[in-house]
């Protein structure tokens, strides 16, 4: 008897838990009516839209969907899962899965879609339903052009599919008519935006993002890759449909009107070039990328405390794993703090061609530490005398970070031989974007952001674009002095030519948007990638010296022979996948 109720009081426990537990939360089983019939659905739907945002700031992950700094000529990442190194080497296919820009973006793509066709029966203030239908409009066009940069010629997405339609007639639409329809959007949205957020907000869409962004995607279609491209003169869908356009100068124009509107609505509603309490230049741009919300930025990502990417930054010695290499070629293109080249060239063994007016020395060190600290006694020459923002990106040998001196030679502090796989393999760390006031060891991290935007860059927009129209104008050289100015450079010098004021600004460009993301794509764009990333690249004999001033540590070795196959890696190959779901998608050349 006992066991029989003992039995029949299990099973009644079993069949009442069973029952709790497939009870469901009400927001567990909304459907999209329901979803849009409450502002905190809605509102929570378009944060998820928000999600699609890169981090980008993990260079190594994949996850964060940046393989473009590590395959630039800025940095080789040490972490051996990098996609950068398939693009190095030059076996990445079509085949390959990761990292999935298009996939992600096409999802954040949808989520737009969803969010536009459902957005006006949720019940709310209308100001604030306007404010965001510019927010998903502005991600909608954004994603679009995250695609384009690297695919091309896409498909356009502007409703949210449903099974009902004909998915053969999905197709790649001509690079024109993408950025055509990404500006179109930037137009829409930008006058139901708000200039400015509350700190609180910081990362939500403004209005100088959608006038950045447009801008952007401007420049792009005007430049070589996409204006008249010869080597995709055949480039067509499967009904003769061609997907780039044949050359028109007025794409320039466009790009720089569009850069202007940007500089001069962001301006006169507070925006300017960042400078810091103390206007040191080496701060005033240091701090550009650690100040969250500052007055230069237009667009940011918050990524919270990414502690990985800290550690990814910072020397072993430190806590830190060492991955963010910037490269010898790099480092060589910083000027010095006279505004000159330190080095022209590479003579054909690999050494350096030294300006002799820049006032560069290679060899010997130094006898005493700079008068505001940017160096330490005893460093080498090569690093001394550089120009402000060199300080502020570069972790050098001797460098000072974080109160005391980096060791990168192989028995130091922070060389190879304290390291496992992963190691500072240039004898050099990027600096930039990295808070010095982080602690590894006690697990103390800041807050993070990676910047799409701000005004630094839009300088450079509008000049470059203006100079492709009209020349080296007042206005070219204005907006190039002003970036040079805030990091204590002098301005370029008078009567330069358009083509030399193109490499001012090409070399500017290189500089002042280091890490960015922007070096891998301008050299696409320019149609320069296939000379710069089939060449070796270099870094400190890190395998060498004892002490800070061994002088084997100090000569150039080659770090990696990169490929780059034209014109097949100009742009990335559509994934095979979706080719074989779509045989309307036609694949790039070359893939």
């Amino acid at each position: 008897m006992k066991k029989s109720l003992f039995l029949i009081t299990i099973l009644f426990c079993v069949a009442s838990c069973t029952k709790d537990y497939l009870k469901k939360a009400p927001d567990e089983d909304l459907d999209i009516k329901k979803v849009f019939s409450e502002r905190k659905y809605a509102e929570s739907f378009l944060s998820s839209a928000y999600h699609n945002v890169p981090v980008m700031l993990g260079a190594a992950d994949w996850d964060q969907r940046n393989p473009y700094t590590g395959a630039s000529d800025e940095m080789e990442i040490t972490f051996l899962g990098a996609y950068s190194h398939l693009l190095n080497s030059g076996a990445w296919s079509a085949n390959d899965f990761f990292p999935d820009v298009w996939g992600f973006m096409y999802e954040g793509i949808r989520k737009t879609n969803i969010f536009l066709d459902n957005v006006g029966a949720v019940p709310m203030d209308e100001a604030e339903r306007k404010r965001w239908i510019g927010e998903a409009t502005f991600l909608r066009a954004f994603y679009h052009f995250m695609l384009a940069r690297i695919y091309g010629a896409i498909p356009i997405s502007d409703h949210a599919f449903t099974l009902s339609e004909d998915y053969s007639k999905i197709r790649r639409q001509p690079v024109n008519k993408v950025i055509d329809f990404i500006v179109a959007e930037c137009d829409k949205a930008m006058p139901l935006l708000d200039w400015r957020v509350g700190a609180d907000q910081y990362g939500r869409v403004t209005r100088p993002a959608a006038l950045a962004l447009k801008a952007q995607a401007l420049l792009y279609m005007a430049s070589p890759l996409w204006n008249g491209n010869p080597d995709y003169v055949n480039v067509k869908d499967g009904e003769g449909v061609q997907l780039f356009p044949a050359f028109d100068k007025e794409r320039w124009r466009r790009a720089a009107v569009a850069a202007k509107e940007c500089i001069d609505g962001v301006e006169a509603n507070g925006y300017r070039l960042y400078r810091s309490a103390s206007n040191d230049p080496v701060r005033n741009y240091q701090e550009v990328f650690i100040e969250r919300n500052n007055v230069e930025v237009l667009f940011a990502r918050n990524a919270g405390e990414h502690s990985h990417f800290e550690r990814c930054s910072n020397p072993i010695g430190f806590g830190g794993f060492s991955i963010f290499c910037p490269t010898q070629e790099l480092v060589d293109d910083y000027e010095m703090a006279n505004g000159e080249r330190p080095i022209t060239g590479y003579a054909a063994d690999g050494s350096p061609v030294v300006n002799p007016a820049s006032g560069y020395v290679e060899t010997g060190y130094v006898a005493a530490k700079h008068p505001k600290d940017y160096y330490p006694a005893g460093v080498r020459n090569m690093y001394v005398g550089r120009e402000p923002r060199f300080y502020a990106s570069i972790n050098f040998n001797g460098a000072i970070w974080k109160g005391r001196g980096i060791q990168f030679w192989f028995e130091g502090l922070d060389g190879r031989k304290r390291a496992g796989s992963d190691y500072c393999i240039t004898g050099y760390l990027m600096k930039k974007m990295v808070n010095p006031t982080s602690d590894i060891f006690q697990n103390r991290f800041s807050l993070n952001t990676f910047i799409y935007y701000r005004l630094g860059e839009s300088y450079l927009n509008y000049a470059e674009a203006l100079n492709e129209m009209d020349g080296p104008v007042a206005d070219v050289y204005k907006y190039v002095n002003l970036i040079r100015d805030r990091s204590g450079l002098p301005s370029l010098p008078a009567g330069l030519s358009q083509d030399q004021m193109r490499m001012r600004i090409w070399h500017e460009r290189r500089i002042e948007l280091a890490f960015e993301t922007h070096r891998y794509f301008d050299t696409r764009r320019w149609k320069i990638a296939a000379g710069i990333d089939s060449k070796e690249i270099h870094g400190m004999n890190i395998g060498a010296g004892t002490n800070l001033g061994d002088n084997n540590f100090y000569k150039r070795v080659v770090v990696e022979k990169r490929v780059f196959v034209s014109p097949k890696h100009y742009l990335w190959p559509l994934q095979q996948e979706e080719i074989n779901k779509n045989r309307n998608l036609v694949q790039n050349p070359g893939w």
